[in-house]
């Protein structure tokens, strides 16, 4: 399977090529899109010594980690020509000159601010890796400008033709409790009342307009900042439900001995998993330091069953170890929900991953869930943690 991998990896170089060296990639998390990029420099360099790479990603971790893959894939001899950096430092840079540019995780570089590199500087050959077009469509079709689709294989293809393990989710839902239902109703009433005084249609955009409005009145951006509040808010309930920690509790007590991968909506309730299952749980989150963040995985490597992470390890990261993943914060963004199972959907894992999605019945997070998952296969809705 690997020569397979290596196969369509390559396939995917020669489009990019083939297109003028201009072009985005998009490729099902565990394709292997780091190694795509390690190609396109290692032979641009090899070709000039005197050519010069940079590499963009979006967090600092994943700097290091595109580092280690040039010298996984035998570029280590070239590794110390390469310039790596984040999208919040690079939209600063003005008047530089590239031979080639690799943006990984691209849909995360495409903010208006992040923008400014690339009207800023000029290249000769630029690659845009990402697992799935963005769906804001200004975003999708600024990327279309900057650098159009030559390939794209989705994850259910991947799955299909073995290049990452098959997978299987399961939805489980859970009921607020009596307090949190009256802080929920009390935010979707907010919600549905603003909502109509900004219009029934688009309201969420008319919010933000009116928010940046000089010429709004009072009562229209108090109407505003209620909407926001409100769905704030109503977010917030739904990914603290107290009922989610007693299911992972169940899903970590059922499954002793196996390594399993967790995901909140916020830190604070990323905490409060870990505290509910010591001393079997480790966090990783943003709120921690580097060296912090280091030590989790690597007692999660070792000896301890459940990484319990927010958002820091949406992007890019290989968890090997895990077997089993739990979702409890959503959004309706299907880029998130691909790119967190993702995290346990590697070949080299030689078995089915296992998703565990808790979801509260009757709220908002049912849209979510349904928008989030719309481009997977293999999904299961239940109603009995024992069917798990």
């Amino acid at each position: 399977m690997h020569a397979i991998k290596t196969e369509r990896q390559k396939e995917a170089v020669n489009k990019w090529a083939n297109a003028g060296f201009t072009g985005s990639i998009i490729a099902g998390t565990g394709f292997g899109k780091s190694r795509v990029g390690v190609l396109a420099v290692g032979e641009t360099i090899r070709r000039n010594r005197e050519n010069n790479a940079l590499i963009l990603v979006p967090t600092i971790q994943l700097k290091d980690q595109f580092r280690e893959e040039f010298i996984k894939w035998g570029y280590d001899d070239i590794v110390d020509d390469v310039i790596f950096t984040c999208y919040q430092t690079a939209y600063k840079c003005e008047d530089h000159h590239y031979n080639i540019v690799v943006c990984d995780e691209i849909h995360l570089g495409l903010s208006p601010e992040y923008r400014k590199f690339f009207e800023n500087n000029t290249w000769d050959r630029l690659l845009c890796m990402t697992a799935t077009i963005p769906e804001e469509e200004e975003y999708a079709e600024y990327l279309n400008s900057l650098a159009p689709i030559v390939y794209k294989i989705t994850l259910n293809q991947c799955v299909k033709l073995g290049l990452v393990s098959p997978y299987n989710i399961i939805c489980v839902p859970v009921k607020l409790t009596s307090n949190e239902q009256k802080e929920y109703d009390k935010a979707q009433k907010q919600f549905i009342h603003n909502k109509y005084k900004l219009g029934q249609f688009d309201a969420f955009n008319e919010a933000k307009r009116i928010v940046g409005d000089k010429n709004a009145t009072g009562e229209e951006k108090a109407a505003a900042f209620q909407f926001y509040k409100a769905i704030k808010k109503r977010k917030d309930v739904v990914d603290s439900a107290s009922n989610k920690i007693t299911v992972l509790q169940k899903i970590v007590l059922s499954n002793s001995g196996k390594k399993i991968l967790t995901f909140s909506g916020s830190n604070e309730f990323t905490n409060k998993m870990c505290e509910s299952i010591k001393p079997l749980g480790v966090t990783y989150h943003s709120n921690m330091t580097k060296k912090q963040r280091v030590l989790s995985l690597e007692k999660f490597s070792k000896n301890v069953d459940v990484l319990c992470s927010t958002k820091a390890l949406n992007q890019g990261f290989d968890v090997s170890e895990a077997e089993i993943g739990v979702i409890c914060g959503l959004t309706s963004k299907s880029l998130t929900m691909i790119q967190r199972v993702g995290r346990l959907l590697r070949y080299e894992n030689n078995k089915i991953g296992k998703i565990v999605i808790i979801y509260v019945a009757d709220s908002q997070e049912v849209k979510w869930l349904k928008n989030a998952t719309k481009s997977f296969e293999n999904i299961k809705y239940i109603n009995n943690i024992k069917n798990l």
